[in-house]
């Protein structure tokens, strides 16, 4: 069942988002080569604290405050003290808060130091298949109008879309109805409407769409082992149109 957010359900949502904002403000520009996905974890996990609020992945069971996945690891990258990142590397972040029982849920990518130039394409495109997907967040379209619009951009580019994973609804849980796919789709298609509050989260792969999940039960990579790229941000749909909940509170101003 969709819960559409009353106001002031909005407004402790968006708290918990800007907490997120200010976290990667603090945290992106630390990422360097030489760091482990477990010192980087820490910087997330200290400052989330040290703010008020609790890792939401902890609620998930996933031991870690952040999801840090690279190269061609696509989602749950597990923190590890042997995982060393790499000049070169394309490292993705995924952390959610729980501020006083509001969820905030969004991810960043990190280019490395010296990558190559198809990495950074790779990067750029996911950057404008979310933007593509924000933008077809307006009252009376439907989720599908999302989906499509996201597919579109990865397969002009000749880019794999991840099947397995997609957005969601988030707030009040970390994982709300509905689901929100990067590609076309047939069943449940439901309108948009305002106090949706979803998560817009492509996962775009330079090969194939495939994947499969690691022993650890959770990290889950590419099966032709090419890179992904993977970019989320948190919005609530509005009247006029949707506000990027996540969006770098100075650029809220």
């Amino acid at each position: 069942m969709i819960r559409l957010k009353n106001l002031d359900e909005i407004n402790g949502i968006r708290k918990s988002c800007h907490l997120l904002a200010d976290m990667f403000n603090y945290v992106l520009p630390l990422v360097k080569a030489g760091l482990s996905t477990k010192d980087v974890d820490d910087l997330c996990k200290d400052f989330i604290m040290s703010h008020g609020g609790t890792p939401a992945w902890y609620q998930e069971d996933f031991p870690g405050a952040a999801c840090i996945s690279i190269n061609n690891e696509v989602i749950h990258g597990i923190p590890s003290k042997k995982r060393i990142i790499k000049d070169g590397d394309l490292v993705s972040i995924d952390v959610g808060i729980n501020l006083n029982g509001f969820i905030s849920d969004s991810t960043h990518s990190v280019l490395v130091g010296n990558v190559k130039p198809e990495l950074r394409k790779l990067d750029e495109v996911t950057l404008e298949c979310l933007a593509a997907g924000i933008e077809a967040c307006r009252v009376g379209n439907r989720i599908s109008d999302i989906s499509n619009a996201v597919y579109s951009i990865a397969k002009k580019h000749n880019y794999g879309v991840v099947y397995d994973y997609c957005g969601h609804g988030v707030g009040l849980k970390v994982h709300e109805d509905p689901s929100v796919p990067n590609y076309p789709f047939r069943g449940a298609n439901p309108r948009i409407k305002e106090g949706m509050v979803l998560a817009i989260e492509p996962m775009i792969t330079m090969g194939k769409k495939n994947v499969k999940t690691l022993k650890d039960n959770w990290t889950v990579i590419t099966i032709d082992k090419l890179p992904s790229a993977h970019y989320e941000e948190t919005i609530v749909i509005t009247t006029e149109g949707y506000e990027i909940l996540t969006k770098d509170t100075k650029e809220n101003v």
